[in-house]
């Protein structure tokens, strides 16, 4: 009788777990992208204190920060893998933490992909895409089974049992400059995650930045007019101006601050589409 009841009790416990409700106050955000988004400039002091309110979720493993893929943690950088650099995703989720309620929480998903074109994310032909590319690059997609969309699906259907999806950040574009079919090619991505996760796209917008801006000399500028057409193809994105946004001497890439202020933008985007103002600073 002792172990029926123990067993009973165990099988409550078990399943009041699995029935817990997610939490309709903590927000979550998808980033993908190549190198911008997965972070490329140096990690300074300033960036290391954070807010428990925003969250990362462990895209891979990384036991030298005590990070398990698929759990979630206090968002000190790095976002995306063990070794990456400051994101745009990093200040994004702290302009959003300080600009909303505070019974609300922030948590990213970053699965990006150094010199990645937009085809590594398109399910049904990323295959071909991977079979040319560099062993320095696959060896960045192997972190990720091999499909990063898949991957990021995956890691994307764990979080919805925990929040609520509530945006998609982009930063691609570099790799395929000057390819005018490059919004149709993030369509196709977008409408998968809508579809495959099963989400409204009306509450679920896409946010995608620019890369690195004439005006700092970015080798890929030219990139930004494609970009700037993608809201004719997916009514529910949005165009994160680079303008002013400082960069490294690749002019590839952005420096910290540039990262910082990028991010502060992607916010003030997804801020203002939620109803709230960002907080002026002093």
């Amino acid at each position: 009788m002792k172990l029926k009841i123990t067993l009973l009790f165990a099988f409550f416990i078990m399943f009041t777990n699995s029935a817990l409700p997610r939490d309709k106050n903590f927000y979550i955000f998808l980033c993908f992208g190549q190198s911008n988004m997965e972070g490329n400039a140096r990690i300074e002091p300033q960036d290391t204190i954070v807010d428990p309110r925003f969250q990362v979720m462990a895209a891979v493993d990384c036991p030298t920060m005590g990070r398990t893929k698929g759990n979630w943690y206090p968002a000190v950088p790095p976002l995306c893998r063990c070794r990456t650099g400051l994101t745009p995703a990093d200040y994004f989720g702290r302009t959003m933490i300080d600009n909303l309620p505070k019974r609300k929480k922030v948590g990213v998903i970053n699965v990006s992909v150094a010199g990645c074109k937009i085809e590594l994310y398109d399910k049904d032909n990323y295959q071909s895409y991977v079979s040319t590319a560099a062993s320095w690059m696959t060896n960045i997609i192997s972190e990720y089974n091999g499909n990063p969309y898949e991957y990021l699906v995956e890691m994307a259907k764990l979080a919805q049992k925990d929040g609520v999806i509530k945006g998609i950040l982009l930063h691609q574009g570099e790799s395929n400059t000057d390819d005018t079919q490059w919004p149709q090619k993030v369509k196709v991505i977008y409408d998968n995650l809508i579809k495959d996760l099963n989400l409204n796209p009306k509450s679920v917008p896409l946010l995608a930045g620019e890369v690195v801006n004439a005006d700092q000399d970015g080798v890929c500028a030219s990139m930004n007019n494609i970009i700037g057409t993608l809201p004719q193809f997916i009514p529910t994105s949005y165009v994160i101006s680079s303008k002013g946004c400082t960069d490294a001497r690749d002019n590839l890439h952005f420096n910290a601050e540039g990262y910082r202020e990028l991010g502060r933008r992607y916010a003030a985007e997804m801020l203002s589409l939620m109803g709230y103002k960002v907080k002026e600073t002093e």
